[in-house]
């Protein structure tokens, strides 16, 4: 027989479950009356919605009404700990297996396990795990692939997996294979409205993507995004949109590779910020001194890389950013979701995008079809705004500092494909776009500037529009070959020179 506290006490100990809550639990007890054993669910819920209060109260109620043992399965050894805690609130005997656990034994004292999925799959390999009566196994963060191994010693029990984004980490898995059905719990906007997340308030830059390169699994490569946001101009625009929609907050900044990481600590530190930076690479004591100083610093700026995605909650941030582009539609909603906690006074947070994600998956408020995506994850991926679709729908706005720069102009407009339009209909050539940009270009720099020395220098600033114009050309005229582009570039900035000094003259 299973022990546990409650079975002299039927309040639950330290949380308050709200309605949906209670709504999710039932939806769930159904499917577990009605197929008790051999039986796979999927259960969805936004982070921040309570996915682990939620689960820990499913155990209590299971262990007490089944009189059989469960099985709390995670990835992340700070999920274990987070998880082990919230079980024992619930008063809930339990027992975390990590790599600290070298044989798993079936003791008659613990009514619940909370594995380490490599650890417990080490111990069975190494016939080192005597787990009996175990009836329930609950799968936290669902939608990674390394518990797939497991589940075959488990084929007798009920499973229930949690996830806020029931799309496998790996195309060549899809969850409807493993999982027979889908509960989709609340929705983001029901969750901000009754008080339970933040409103996001969400600002996107818009970034070249064409230099960037899709790995085996899906996503781009560490390596094309470190060459890509190590880049000066990037770096110049991560802070100037700091700058703009973030100062003062505290802000917590996810790049695609330690090398954009340690870039993105030195540009703030030098600029005078409060930041510091946490990796893989730092030891357990340094990420505790880190996570430590961040949560006690008002303005702290944190640059990280991977790790704080999931298994991290710390309701005091104000502000995302998203240094990184990012394919994973999992990974988008896990970033997000680090600021969207309600804490004291603080009911709203700011999201910065400069990976065009917004443009890729939708606002994070936005309406999801979950249940499409679970049975047909494929069609969702394959109709993904391509990276070239998202950039020919760009709109370049110039930042308030670069436009102060050019406080004597007031005509900035120019829509190169309204441009080229009237060229082609009027039979003259389409270079004809090129030169009357150069020439607004050329015009606007002699008028904000002392001398040529002056508007040379100035013309620097112009990067990204260039870089914008050139690109909207590629487009109409249909050729948009990297070489070709960055020879545009190039010919336009010598053309630009050209003209400045003519002006000058």
């Amino acid at each position: 027989m299973v022990l546990t506290k409650l079975d002299k006490e039927e309040k639950i100990i330290g949380k308050k479950l709200y309605d949906y809550q209670h709504g999710a639990i039932d939806k769930i007890f159904q499917r577990i009356n009605e197929n008790p054993t051999s039986y796979n669910l999927l259960y969805q819920l936004p982070t921040g919605g309570g996915k682990t209060v939620i689960f820990s109260e499913i155990a209590r109620r299971y262990i007490k009404k089944n009189q059989h043992k469960v099985l709390i399965l995670t990835h992340r050894i700070e999920l274990s700990k987070q998880t082990s805690s919230m079980l024992t609130e619930f008063g809930v005997n339990n027992k975390v297996i990590d790599s600290s656990v070298k044989e798993v034994t079936n003791e008659e004292k613990y009514s619940c396990f909370v594995a380490m999925v490599e650890t417990l799959n080490n111990r069975i390999k190494e016939e080192k795990a005597d787990l009996q009566d175990i009836g329930l196994v609950i799968v936290d963060e669902a939608h990674y692939n390394s518990f797939r191994k497991l589940f075959k010693h488990f084929e007798r029990c009920f499973i229930l997996g949690v996830t806020a984004t029931p799309l496998s980490s790996n195309i060549n898995l899809p969850m409807h294979e493993i999982y027979k059905d889908l509960i989709v719990g609340e929705r983001i906007p029901a969750l901000i409205e009754k008080g339970f997340l933040a409103q996001a308030t969400t600002y996107s830059f818009n970034v070249n993507l064409s230099t960037l390169k899709i790995g085996a699994n899906g996503d781009y490569t560490v390596k094309s995004s470190e060459e890509l946001y190590t880049k000066s101009e990037m770096q110049s625009k991560l802070i100037s949109a700091y700058e703009s929609t973030s100062k003062g907050k505290k802000t917590l900044i996810f790049n695609n590779g330690i090398h954009t990481s340690r870039h993105v600590y030195e540009i703030f530190k030098r600029a005078g910020y409060k930041v510091n930076y946490i990796d893989n690479t730092n030891t357990k004591e340094e990420r505790r001194q880190v996570l430590s100083w961040f949560k006690n610093t008002p303005d702290a700026i944190l640059t990280s890389v991977g790790i704080l995605t999931t298994g991290f909650d710390e309701p005091s941030i104000e502000s995302i950013i998203i240094n990184r582009a990012t394919k994973s539609l999992a990974l988008y909603f896990q970033m997000i979701g680090r600021g969207s906690r309600v804490v004291d006074d603080k009911n709203n947070f700011t999201v910065v995008d400069l990976g065009n994600n917004v443009s890729r998956f939708g606002l994070w408020t936005d309406e999801v079809d979950w249940q499409l995506i679970f049975k047909n994850p494929s069609y969702f991926l394959e109709n993904l705004i391509s990276d070239e679709e998202i950039e020919r729908n760009f709109k370049y706005e110039m930042p308030e500092s670069v436009k102060a720069l050019f406080s004597k102009s007031d005509d900035f407009d120019f829509d190169v494909k309204k441009e080229y339009q009237e060229a082609v209909s009027s039979g003259k050539k389409s270079k004809l776009v090129l030169e009357k940009s150069i020439a607004q270009h050329a015009r606007i720099c002699a008028e904000n500037s002392e001398d040529v020395f002056d508007a040379h220098i100035l013309s620097r600033e112009l990067h990204d529009e260039i870089e914008y114009r050139i690109k909207q050309y590629s487009f109409c005229i249909l050729k948009s070959s990297k070489n070709y582009i960055k020879w545009l570039e190039e010919d336009y900035k010598r053309q630009l020179r050209v003209k400045i000094s003519m002006l000058f003259r």
